[in-house]
């Protein structure tokens, strides 16, 4: 996500707060803004859970696995 993007994100943020308040299409872009900004987050997440290891005492490494 660009930072034009969280830059509007936290403009939105800060207007919802105020007491001019956001407008029905501001609301609609703020959600859709949102869900962007949380997807990108949960992938960013998952691949550095992907490419994280296990280095137990003995030495061995093995990576993270999923849950059953």
């Amino acid at each position: 996500m660009d930072e034009k993007k969280i830059a509007r994100i936290n403009e939105l943020a800060k207007k919802a707060k105020s007491e001019e308040g956001l407008t029905p299409e501001e609301m609609v872009e703020r959600d859709l803004l949102r869900q962007e900004y949380i997807a990108a987050y949960r992938d960013n997440l998952v691949a550095q859970l992907e490419n994280t290891v296990i280095v137990e005492p003995d030495g061995t490494r093995h990576k993270l696995g999923k849950k059953p």
